[in-house]
């Protein structure tokens, strides 16, 4: 024999299920939780331009030069500095240590990068870029830099300023810088 509620809710969703049976509760709750409209919330947004930008750039770094996200990331910061650890990059990129792990080992793989042994920590691994991984990176940084400018045009110098500005703050805040 089924239920009495089996019966009364057929076919109902499970939403209007809830509703039904916690009426009284739900009605009965003070309306004074504030909303939150997600499209107008600071760190979603921040959180939607950053990706928006990165798929930019991830399709360009992958129709071009076959490299993934974690790849160009990992290549644009031994790039800057000649040398690195996998701990630095993971740091700076603010990547989780697996994602770099995964992409140091693609682009050794492919011949990009170099391991060596740090001379002061011999359990720490040293990143380098090869030869042709110093040619890539002499044509992403061009190109990386030519997105950026691209994008940043439709800002005035002003208002461009004052983004710089804003973004400063908020890294400082967030102890990022």
């Amino acid at each position: 024999m089924a239920a009495p509620s089996d019966t009364l809710f057929a076919g109902a969703s499970a939403v209007s299920v809830r509703n039904e049976i916690f009426a009284e509760e739900i009605t009965a709750r003070p309306s004074t939780t504030p909303s939150l409209l997600l499209a107008n919330f600071t760190p979603f947004r921040i959180s939607r331009l950053a990706s928006g930008i990165s798929d930019q750039l991830a399709q360009l770094y992958q129709e071009r030069f076959g490299l993934e996200i974690p790849e160009w990331r990992v290549i644009a910061t031994i790039g800057s500095s000649w040398t690195c650890t996998a701990q630095h990059i993971a740091d700076s990129t603010r990547m989780h240590k697996t994602r770099v792990s995964r992409a140091i080992a693609h682009l050794v793989t492919r011949g990009l990068v170099e391991r060596t042994c740090n001379a002061d920590d011999r359990r720490e691994m040293e990143l380098r870029l090869t030869k042709a991984g110093r040619a890539m990176y002499g044509e992403l940084v061009p190109l990386a830099l030519e997105r950026e400018r691209a994008l940043l045009a439709c800002l005035n110098e002003e208002e461009l300023r004052a983004f710089n500005e804003g973004l400063d703050r908020l890294e400082e805040f967030l102890r990022l810088a």
